[in-house]
């Protein structure tokens, strides 16, 4: 079953609240104009008993009672409840009230010590009526009556609550309208995100979402679900790469050592099981080598920064203690001594963990192409690895930072590299907002410098 939209639902909420909002106001409306008519009402009657109560207390009462509104009835009536004067508007044989009524509400008047205004339908003269009745004092029991109609009232209360019956749906229509038609300019950006998302989604390649023109919540989320797009596409991109590097990067050794074991199994004689163990050693410990730094590589992007107080000096002399000082004759070293120095010290704000790992990547190098000395050098802002190697030259500088680059002889896979080193350096420094370039060397050979962003 198909559910109705956002729009339409929220539509219906508004309508429904509003529709009940002007029920509740037409009724309250209602109830005030009743009120107010029936308070007016009063107000006539009880004034008009009073006068004609003052009228027999100083024996000054007409032959015909003064009434001034349409349907008003004024009577002053004995103790037993006759006629003694009368309105022109009524009869001086017929009370307003009955006698027992017209006693029962005197003695509350008296007991008031005031008039008494009530509604009642037993009024000779109208079906419902307010009626007012005031004791005249100094006069042998004699009470005067004064009586209102209601059906005006009603009538007018009546053809209020009609009108409201109408216009009540009729405003809820124009309501439910205008909210509709607010919700649509309101919700539009909304729609254009889900079809530019569709569209994404569609095509399965990069894209980005149209952001809002107002810079306000809806813009928000459009630049924050961009930025995850950005990082979905970036992880993609990373996925792809690892499998094509993987593909093509672990051929070489995976044949090698194929190709080492099958001369190894035709010609026995000919090849000792000493020299197969050290060439499948060497191969083994290559295939190694690339494997952790594809794996460094699919991984970066996946963890968390963490910035924290990293005191790069004493950083740098725990990854020199690590990649120390190349022996000669180890495997897959350079048959020199290369030394390592670390000068100064300072205190950054940074991933300890990542820029230990860019700094590791970058010792290993250095040492790898280094003649005889290699030199680390914190300071607050970055980190600097020289060596008295080759050196880089300027037109290459940025293309050794692509995956399974070598420059010359000197740079190949038997030299110890993977070829993902400084790209490995690179990536991860921009992931934390830092980056690593490269220059010249006091020493003469290579400078890599790590610039850490500013905290």
């Amino acid at each position: 079953m198909r559910t109705w939209s956002l729009r339409a639902r929220l539509t219906t909420l508004a309508s429904v609240v509003v529709a009940a909002a002007l029920a509740v106001g037409a009724l309250a409306l209602s109830s005030v104009v009743s009120g107010s008519r029936v308070a007016a009402l009063d107000d006539i009657a009880r004034d008009r008993a009073l006068l004609v109560a003052r009228l027999a207390t100083s024996d000054q009462v007409p032959d015909v009672l003064p009434v001034s509104e349409p349907g008003e009835v004024v009577q002053l009536l004995g103790p037993t409840g006759d006629v003694l004067a009368s309105s022109a508007s009524a009869s001086r044989t017929l009370p307003i009230l009955p006698a027992g009524e017209v006693s029962t509400l005197r003695a509350e008047a008296v007991a008031a010590d005031d008039v008494r205004v009530v509604g009642t339908d037993r009024s000779a003269y109208d079906a419902a009526a307010r009626v007012a009745v005031a004791p005249a004092p100094g006069t042998d029991g004699a009470t005067a009556v004064a009586s209102m109609p209601l059906q005006e009232v009603e009538g007018v209360v009546r053809a209020l609550r009609v009108s409201l019956a109408v216009v009540v749906p009729l405003l809820t229509l124009v309501a439910a309208a205008v909210i509709w038609t607010v919700l649509g300019r309101a919700l539009s950006p909304v729609e254009e995100l889900r079809r530019g998302a569709d569209a994404i989604a569609r095509s399965g390649g990069p894209g980005e979402l149209p952001v809002p023109r107002a810079d306000d919540e809806l813009g928000a989320l459009a630049r924050t679900l961009n930025a995850m797009l950005d990082s979905l596409q970036a992880a993609a991109a990373r996925q792809r790469s690892f499998v094509a590097d993987a593909a093509h990067e672990l051929r070489s050794p995976v044949a090698a050592l194929r190709a080492s074991i099958e001369v190894a199994r035709l010609h026995p004689a000919a090849y000792p099981g000493d020299e197969l163990a050290v060439e499948l050693e060497d191969e083994v410990l290559r295939l190694q080598a690339l494997v952790d730094d594809l794996l460094v590589l699919a991984r970066l992007g996946a963890l968390p920064v963490v910035d924290e107080d990293v005191d790069l000096g004493a950083l740098a002399r725990e990854v020199v203690a690590v990649s120390g000082e190349r022996q000669p004759g180890e495997p897959g070293r350079r048959p020199v001594a290369v030394t390592v120095v670390v000068d100064g010290t300072a205190v950054a704000r940074a991933d300890r963990a990542a820029v230990g790992r860019i700094l590791r990547n970058l010792v290993d190098n250095a040492v790898r192409h280094a003649t005889s000395r290699v030199r680390v050098t914190a300071s607050p802002a970055s980190l600097v690895v020289d060596d008295d190697g080759p050196g880089i030259g300027p037109g290459d500088r940025e293309r050794v930072f692509e995956r399974f680059t070598r420059l010359d002889e000197a740079r190949e896979r038997d030299a110890g590299g993977t070829g993902l080193g400084l790209a490995i350096a690179r990536e991860t420094a921009r992931e934390h907002g830092d980056d690593v370039v490269l220059g010249d060397s006091p020493l003469g050979g290579l400078r890599a410098e790590v610039r850490l962003s500013p905290t």
